[in-house]
């Protein structure tokens, strides 16, 4: 399976480092739990608990931060 979508970290702005980051959080969950099926189930529980979104958009922000550092941060 690859993690990485695009072989690279490097993109060309902040906001395709979003996007990146997104992905990347995405694709480890996908990896972490490769049942579809499951996958949605849970869906309905998490989404709407607020401890759980936290959750979710600390991985989006530390793969972001990653990113970032890659990049030199944009500079």
């Amino acid at each position: 399976m690859e993690l990485t979508p695009i072989k690279s970290l490097l993109t060309d702005t902040p906001e395709q480092g979003r996007q990146l980051a997104l992905n990347l959080a995405q694709h480890s969950i996908h990896a972490m739990q490769p049942d579809e099926e499951k996958l949605k189930a849970g869906r309905p529980k998490y989404s709407t608990d607020p401890d759980s979104l936290i959750a979710a958009s600390h991985v989006v922000a530390v793969e972001f931060a990653t990113i970032a550092a890659a990049n030199n941060y944009w500079r």
